[in-house]
C-alpha cells in the first residue's frame, strides 16, 4: 500500500520534491509509515454537496490531530502543512483526506468544537526550520539523559520531538513512579534556550514510538496498526491453555503481548461446548477430575484422586454421556475400561525432514541393480537359439562364431613419406647432411613375420590391447 514516497515527520524521510505540495503521485497509500491508512474512498464521487472540511495530520512517529480547512486549500495525502499551535506553529503532513477522516474522529473521540486551523501550506522557509529542527533531536535526547541521571531521578526519556518553528520542545519519557521534574526543566531550560514540555508515557506506548520486530518476525502491532491498547490479563493465556511464562507471554514492551486477544474469542466459543474444567466423574474405583483440555483434538484428560499419576484421554462427547450417567444416580466404568486403543497412524515424511541420510546420494548403487534387474529381464539364449551345438573334441581349436560379424583383416601399415628437404634460405646456415639410406631388409622381413602371425591366428579373434606400464610413485624421505 505504498507508493515509495518518503515524506515524513522526522528527519530520516523526507520528500524527495523538497516542496509545500508533498508527492504528487500519493493518492491513496498514505506513504510508508507508522499507523497509515488505506484511503479506500478516493475514486469514489462524494453524493452530497457539503464536503469533510477536516483533515488528518500526522507528525512525527504516530503522532496524529485533526485540523479544520477553513481556508478551502487544496490538500491531498503527503502535502506539508503550517497549522496553528501553542505557541507559535507547527508542520506536518496530510495523512487522510475525505469521509474517511469523520470516522477516525468518531473512532478516536475527537470533538468538533473549537477545532485547529490549518494556516497555508508550507513554504521552503518553513520547511528549512522544520528538517533543521529535526536534525538536533538526537543530540539533544542524549543530553537530556545525562541531566537526568546527574540529577538522580528515575526516569527514562524515551523521545524527544520538536515544533516545526523551533519553539517548543516536547519530552516523552517512562517511570515507574510519580517523578518530580521541576528542577529538570529549569536544567533543560537552562540547556537548550527554549519552551520545555514533559509527556509521561506508558510501556506500550514506548514500544509503539521506537518500533522493532517481535518474536514472530513481523513487525510490531502497536507501532504500524494498533492504535488502542486493551488491557491483557493472566486469564487469556489459562482459556488458551498456554503455560504462564513471562518470558515467552511478555512483548518487548515488558507486558503480555496485544496479540493473546486476537484469539481469544475463538476459543472462547470453542469451550463453550466443553464441560466445566472441575467436574468431577464418580466411577466404580472411584473418583476422577479432569486435569488437561485440548481445544483442537476436543479432548478431556482425567485421573483419579487416588493415584493422579495415569492420565485417560476421552472425547468431549464421551464425557457429556459420562457426565449424564452421574446426574442419574449410576456409577460410570472405570477410566481404563472405558479408555479406547488408539489406532495408530502411519505418516508418510514427504518433506524427509527427519531421515538422516537426506543429503546422501542415493544413487551409487543403482547402475549395479540396473544391470542386475536387466540380466534378469533378458530372454535367455537357449529360447532364442533352440538346441545348443556340441563342442569340439579338440579345445586348442575354436568354433567361428557366426553371430558376430566378420572383422576385417589387419592391413599391413605403409612407411610413412620421407619429410622434403628445405633450401637453404640463408647462406650462414650449415649444409644438411645427406640422409643414409638404410636397407630396408628387416621391414621386409617383420612384414612377412606379421603376415604368418595373422594366418595363424583366427581372422574373428580382436587384437590384445597393450597397456602402458605404470610406475609407483616416488617415496619421498623427507615427508
Amino acid at each position: 500500500m505504498s507508493c515509495g514516497c518518503k515524506t515524513s515527520g522526522d528527519s530520516a524521510h523526507s520528500c524527495g520534491t523538497k516542496s509545500a505540495n508533498g508527492c504528487e503521485s500519493v493518492n491513496t497509500c498514505g506513504n510508508s509509515y507508522k499507523l497509515s491508512v488505506f484511503d479506500w474512498l478516493s475514486n469514489v464521487q462524494n453524493p452530497a454537496s457539503n464536503r469533510c472540511d477536516f483533515v488528518e495530520v500526522r507528525f512525527k512517529n504516530d503522532r496524529k490531530l485533526f485540523y479544520k480547512n477553513v481556508n478551502n486549500i487544496p490538500l491531498h495525502i503527503g502535502s506539508v502543512v503550517t497549522v496553528e499551535s501553542s505557541p507559535g506553529h507547527d508542520v506536518g503532513v496530510v495523512s487522510l483526506t475525505g469521509e474517511l477522516v469523520k470516522i477516525q474522529m468518531k473512532k478516536k473521540r475527537a470533538s468538533e468544537e473549537n477545532p485547529l486551523k490549518i494556516y497555508r501550506q508550507a513554504n521552503q522557509k518553513d520547511i528549512e526550520v522544520w528538517q533543521e529542527a529535526r536534525k538536533k533531536e538526537e543530540n539533544i535526547k542524549i543530553e537530556a539523559r545525562k541531566i537526568s541521571h546527574r540529577i538522580g531521578l528515575e526516569m527514562k526519556i524515551t523521545d524527544v520531538e520538536y515544533q516545526g518553528d523551533s519553539s517548543k520542545v516536547t519530552f516523552y519519557y517512562t517511570a515507574d513512579n510519580r517523578v518530580d521534574f521541576r528542577m529538570l526543566i529549569k536544567e533543560f531550560a537552562g540547556a537548550f534556550r527554549t519552551k520545555i514540555d514533559m509527556k509521561q508515557i506508558g510501556f506500550r506506548q514506548e514500544a509503539a514510538k521506537v518500533g522493532g520486530i517481535g518474536s514472530c518476525g513481523r513487525e510490531l502491532c502497536c507501532s504500524t496498526w494498533l492504535t488502542d491498547f486493551r488491557s491483557v490479563n493472566t486469564n487469556v493465556a489459562r482459556y488458551q491453555q498456554l503455560s504462564i511464562n513471562p518470558q515467552k507471554l511478555a512483548g518487548q514492551c515488558g507486558k503480555l503481548k496485544c496479540c493473546l486477544n486476537y484469539e481469544l474469542d475463538s476459543y472462547l466459543d470453542a469451550l463453550s461446548h466443553f464441560p466445566s474444567s472441575s467436574t468431577m466423574i464418580d466411577t466404580e474405583k472411584g473418583r476422577a477430575f479432569c486435569i488437561k483440555i485440548d481445544v483442537f483434538k476436543k479432548k478431556m484428560w482425567f485421573a483419579y484422586v487416588d493415584s493422579s499419576m495415569a492420565w485417560y484421554d476421552f472425547d468431549v462427547d464421551l464425557v457429556k454421556k459420562m457426565i449424564s450417567q452421574n446426574k442419574r444416580g449410576e456409577r460410570t466404568l472405570p477410566l481404563e475400561d472405558l479408555k479406547q486403543p488408539e489406532i495408530s497412524v502411519k505418516t508418510v515424511d514427504l518433506i524427509q525432514e527427519n531421515s538422516v541420510d537426506r543429503f546422501e546420494k542415493k544413487n551409487r548403487g543403482s547402475s549395479k541393480n540396473r544391470n542386475q534387474v536387466s540380466n534378469q529381464n533378458r530372454p535367455s539364449n537357449n529360447q532364442n537359439q533352440g538346441p545348443r551345438k556340441p563342442r569340439p573334441e579338440n579345445n586348442n581349436q575354436r568354433p567361428e562364431r557366426n553371430d558376430k560379424e566378420e572383422r576385417p583383416e589387419r592391413q599391413e601399415r605403409q612407411p610413412r613419406p620421407e619429410k622434403p628437404v628445405r633450401p637453404n634460405q640463408n647462406n650462414n646456415q650449415r649444409p644438411q647432411k645427406p640422409q643414409q639410406q638404410k636397407p630396408s631388409i628387416e621391414k621386409t622381413e617383420n612384414v612377412n613375420a606379421v603376415n604368418n602371425d595373422t594366418e595363424t591366428k583366427p581372422q574373428n579373434q580382436p587384437p590384445k590391447k597393450k597397456f602402458k606400464k605404470k610406475f609407483p610413485p616416488k617415496k619421498d624421505n623427507n615427508a
